[in-house]
């Protein structure tokens, strides 16, 4: 009780310095004196408050302090520790409190990164950081108070969702919020450059460490989302468009243009008023995606909040953040770009098309969100919008997006001059046309869309893997996000288009012959493990080349709160995983079994860590030269 007391009014404190640094800043911004140092301490004082309440939550959930209505509601004295840790941030009040720490911390970390920068624009981006750390205070503290006090005290609390209770989950929320949280410095800051009319290269240079601090965060975030959702929820897959998953990708899709416009404006002054758009609109997608998960107005497994008072005061206050920014815009931003001729020869014009496919995409997933949302309210209609809406809207540009990506790293920086060696290019598209045409043929699988989609994605594979071995200390970083993005895509089709799934039910004992092999259950074990019942199934599968693999898929039946879990068995290899699940039918009789077969499945996680390897080696490339 005590930690959570203290929790509670270190929470106060920090809103009461929050409010103190306005009158602060403020006032260094009129005059004309040096930055002033209290500005600093405020900060960290601001920092190190929300710090120890965030620890005093930690602190109660480790206790099992059932005096706090958020530790009773998502713990359990059975609970193993290391989920009483996670738990803290694994339900909608502790998860806010992270976003207010990650907010707090970004804030300090700014203050001292950008010692360089000019006054006036470090004091106003701190004002405009500070109205979003002002709101979420006041955000946890009238609508989701992680400190609430119960009385009389529970005995017992009634847990944590047990598919919460995972390793790659207990780490996906935080890097998640990192992703974005970081946004909301690109949100302040280009408000502020906006004010100054100092979106110039100088300040392309300091931002692009903000925008891939955030982007690398956001794609490990999604990434390990990605892999839990694989191998806990018993799907099969790696993406199902589900509405959560999608407000994560939106503000991604964002962070790809912002950061492919800002190598632009790190060559010349252009595309300033497209990178204040994207600056605002990443922020602004975020926010939209914890307005929606808060409300409880979607329909999805990642939602763990439903009170629409907590997703009107979000609306609100996005509403309040998205009219000072558009008034900033409007009334502060200059155009000093002077018009140049046209050239679709160069990488710059060439990265605005790119750009304009993946606003398309954006677009895709946006109204694939949000339209069944606005279709119930308007007419108490529900439908829901799955994989065949968005590859019927995605596919068809998609192909024309690959060929772009193919095209860009042999262009020039804004001349007609390319250094295009069309021989290597030639041999390049007979390889992967022929690659693409063997591999369709042998699957029985061709097309026409399938066809060019797949050899687009071979060609932008061999033309990556070709620029990451010709002057590799070249523009390296790059190099091989762009090579990790074309295995992405690869994968991701090859795996589309190749994977086989069997749904069959099966009782002990008994064998189920397919195509290409067979599948028997020989035995079923039930053991008792920590706070769960396990039922454990025992299968032989058979390929069609006579190889036998030997799965265990399981199920578990939680004591609190009760819950049953699938648990898939997943035998991983360099071209595929071989994924078993399985569910009661009947009492202990019968055994639903669905088998899948995933065409490289690995490099879909492979390529997404070579992707923010190249961010994270252009990140640390800017900080040393800092």
């Amino acid at each position: 009780m005590l930690s959570s007391q203290l929790g509670y009014y270190s929470l106060i404190l920090g809103l009461i310095f929050s409010i103190l640094i306005l009158p602060f800043s403020f006032k260094n911004f009129l005059d004309n004196n040096i930055f002033d140092k209290k500005i600093y301490n405020i900060s960290f004082l601001q920092f190190f408050l929300v710090l120890i309440s965030f620890v005093s939550l930690i602190i109660s959930f480790i206790n099992s302090d059932f005096s706090n209505e958020t530790v009773y509601n998502n713990s359990h004295t059975t609970k193993p520790l290391f989920y009483k840790i996670s738990g803290t941030w694994g339900n909608h009040e502790g998860s806010l409190l992270l976003w207010l720490f990650v907010l707090t911390l970004f804030i300090f970390l700014f203050l001292i990164t950008s010692k360089n920068q000019p006054k006036k624009y470090r004091i106003l981006t701190i004002l405009f950081q500070q109205i979003i750390i002002i709101g979420f205070f006041l955000f946890v503290l009238i609508t989701s108070n992680p400190f609430n006090y119960l009385f009389p005290t529970p005995k017992e609390g009634l847990g944590l969702n047990p598919i919460l209770q995972d390793p790659a989950l207990a780490i996906h929320p935080p890097i998640l919020y990192l992703g974005y949280v970081g946004s909301s410095i690109i949100f302040s800051a280009s408000l502020s450059g906006t004010i100054q009319n100092y979106i110039t290269k100088e300040w392309a240079k300091h931002i692009k460490i903000w925008v891939l601090l955030s982007w690398i965060f956001l794609t490990l975030g999604i990434m390990i989302g990605s892999v839990w959702a694989y191998y806990e929820l018993g799907w099969g897959g790696f993406w199902f468009w589900d509405p959560v998953e999608n407000v994560s990708l939106m503000p991604w899709l964002c962070l790809i243009a912002l950061l492919h416009s800002i190598l632009v404006l790190e060559k010349k002054i252009s595309l300033v008023s497209w990178i204040v758009v994207l600056s605002i609109a990443t922020f602004t997608l975020s926010m939209c995606g914890t307005f929606l998960v808060r409300s409880g107005i979607l329909n999805s497994v990642h939602t763990f909040a439903n009170d629409p008072s907590r997703g009107i005061f979000i609306l609100i206050f996005l509403f309040i953040l998205i009219l000072i920014s558009l008034i900033v815009f409007f009334v502060f931003h200059k155009d000093n770009q002077k018009s140049e001729r046209f050239n679709f020869l160069n990488k710059e014009t060439s990265i605005l098309i790119n750009n304009l496919f993946v606003m398309y995409f954006l677009s895709v997933v946006l109204i694939g969100t949000v339209y069944p949302i606005f279709l119930e309210v308007i007419t108490g209609e529900k439908i829901s919008v799955g994989p065949p809406f968005y590859n019927k809207l995605i596919i068809p540009f998609l192909i024309l997006f690959l060929i772009i990506m193919s095209i860009i790293p042999n262009l020039s920086w804004f001349s007609f001059k390319n250094r295009i060696n069309k021989i290597k290019l030639i041999i390049i598209f007979i390889i992967s046309l022929l690659i693409t045409f063997f591999i369709l043929n042998s699957f029985g699988k061709t097309n026409l869309i399938n066809t060019v989609l797949i050899f687009a994605a071979f060609y932008l594979f061999f033309i990556t893997l070709k620029d990451l071995f010709i002057k590799k200390f070249s523009n390296f970083s790059q190099k091989i996000s762009h090579f990790g993005f074309s295995v992405l895509i690869l994968s991701i089709l090859l795996n589309n288009f190749f994977s086989t799934e069997i749904n069959t039910n099966l009782r002990i004992g008994e064998k189920f012959n397919f195509d290409n092999g067979s599948i028997m259950l020989q035995k079923i074990e039930t053991n008792k493990v920590d706070n769960y019942q396990s039922i454990v199934g025992f299968f032989k599968v058979e390929d069609k080349n006579k190889k036998l693999v030997s799965l265990k898929p399981e199920l578990r039946i939680y004591d609190q709160p009760v819950t049953i879990t699938s648990e898939a068995d997943i035998k991983t290899s360099l071209y595929s995983d071989k994924f078993l699940v399985m569910n009661v039918v009947k009492d202990n009789e019968y055994f639903n079994i669905r088998y899948q077969v995933k065409p490289f499945m690995i490099w879909i996680w492979i390529s997404t860590i070579l992707i923010a390897i190249g961010g994270i080696n252009s990140l640390f490339g800017r900080l040393y030269e800092k």
